[in-house]
């Protein structure tokens, strides 16, 4: 039989905060609410935390430091080639031994705004860390995935949470076939082009991205011109809303805007606001829904212009990308402060990785394969290409998600076309290689 030792005051602070967030999300992790879930009083609380955010922070970094500790463990248990399947093995075990410590980490610590990105992101660069100088020590002709460490981390989080948060049993198994799926990106170290996302120029304007940018504020009705009609002037103020309610959030953050934070922004009054949405996160999950309706109508007919699938996915990218780059208050709110919002907006975020994987099914008949990618490869390339998003569109100012694009069809295509033929279609369409890693790039 097992003993767990008796955990120490701070730790039962920290797993009542886990307990919490994972319950009521962090918006409803209050002290009292952590205090409780960890049965100690508040004077306890304050002789080691200054407030909500600093436990939250320190619960982040306490998991990720047990992850990193087993990932360490795991990258030497094996040849250091193998360092890359060696972290994807030690995360899925943890996940599986820790399922609420791993839904903490690997999903709920966006919601804190900055400070759980932060931590979060953290946590990640210090395992990619450990990859990284795993490789260091082998010769240049080893064979190991070709692949930035922290998309890959990342990618795998994303993976991971939704099964987690559904408390599906069985975590462990998704071991082996993310690891078939990353051995598809293997090739001598010599040869790697894409471990560090080194941005391309963008490529040339998409036709099917718009002109004007979507992400703008309705204009306002001169005084005294009368409306067309009751369900224009509905719709206006709706669209008011949801602009300034994006815009705030990218200013402010979700949890510091309020409804009168919108509505002044907006220029409505606050009765026109409550007729049109229950409160704030009703107002938030609007934006989400119609900026994820704008993103897939975009891709969708880009992505069949194209004259092959690998066109075609050169297509849907280049506009995809280029309108979130135009657009960077969508890529904010669609791929950063959503899971600020709450669990439906969660679930919405992850269940666009699966409407994702519908543009790559065409490539398991484009080039039929002994092992061609699984359903769960393919939504571990939606993941991966969400994690790069993400990480161009977090901070303020304009995200160079265009400029990613090569990396991007990398992660598409190779599984399907193999690392050199989907190299060269990239080259072919990006027209400088070394602009984006290419071999001679390397030579630094």
């Amino acid at each position: 039989m097992q003993y767990r030792r008796e955990l120490t005051q701070r730790e039962r602070l920290l797993e009542g905060m886990i307990a919490v967030v994972n319950r009521d999300g962090y918006a409803g992790a209050s002290v009292p609410a952590v205090l409780a879930a960890a049965g100690v009083p508040f004077a306890t609380f304050e002789e080691h935390f200054a407030d909500r955010d600093d436990v939250f922070r320190a619960a982040i970094e306490d998991v990720a430091l047990q992850m990193a500790a087993l990932v360490r463990t795991s990258i030497d248990a094996r040849p250091a080639s193998e360092a890359s399947l060696a972290t994807v093995e030690a995360l899925v075990a943890f996940a599986s031994a820790e399922p609420a410590g791993a839904r903490f980490e690997l999903s709920e610590a966006l919601a804190g705004g900055a400070q759980g990105r932060d931590a979060r992101d953290a946590g990640i660069a210090a395992i990619a860390e450990a990859i990284e100088q795993a490789l260091a020590t082998v010769p240049q002709d080893t064979v190991a995935p070709d692949i930035e460490h922290r998309v890959l981390i990342g990618g795998v989080y994303r993976l991971i949470a939704p099964r987690l948060r559904r408390g599906e049993p069985a975590i462990s198994r998704l071991a082996d076939v993310l690891e078939q799926w990353l051995s598809s990106y293997a090739r001598p170290l010599g040869e790697h082009r894409w471990r560090t996302l080194r941005p391309a120029p963008r490529p040339d304007p998409s036709p099917h991205v718009p002109d004007a940018p979507i992400q703008r504020m309705p204009n306002a009705l001169p005084p005294g011109q009368p409306r067309v009609s009751e369900e224009e002037a509905i719709e206006q103020d709706r669209l008011r809303i949801l602009y300034a309610a994006a815009r705030m959030a990218e200013r402010n953050g979700y949890l510091a805007t309020t409804v009168a934070d919108i509505t002044d922004f907006a220029g409505v009054e606050q009765d026109v606001f409550y007729r049109l949405f229950a409160d704030k996160q009703d107002a938030f999950l609007a934006v989400h829904e119609l900026g994820y309706a704008q993103l897939m109508d975009l891709t969708s007919k880009a992505f069949f212009s194209g004259a092959s699938w690998p066109l075609r996915s050169w297509e849907g990218g280049r506009a995809l990308t280029q309108v979130l780059e135009d657009n960077p208050l969508v890529a904010h709110i669609g791929f950063v402060e959503a899971y600020a919002v709450g669990p439906a907006a969660i679930q919405r975020v992850e269940d666009s990785h699966i409407a994702f994987t519908f543009f790559l099914h065409e490539g398991l008949v484009y080039r039929p394969l002994e092992h061609p990618p699984s359903g769960l490869a393919m939504e571990a390339i939606v993941a991966c290409i969400f994690e790069i998003i993400y990480l161009q569109s977090r901070d303020h100012g304009t995200p160079e998600v265009a400029t990613m694009l090569p990396h991007i069809a990398h992660l598409w295509l190779t599984p399907f076309l193999g690392s050199r033929e989907s190299d060269e279609f990239i080259d072919a369409q990006g027209g400088d290689p070394q602009a984006y890693g290419g071999a001679s790039a390397r030579d630094d």
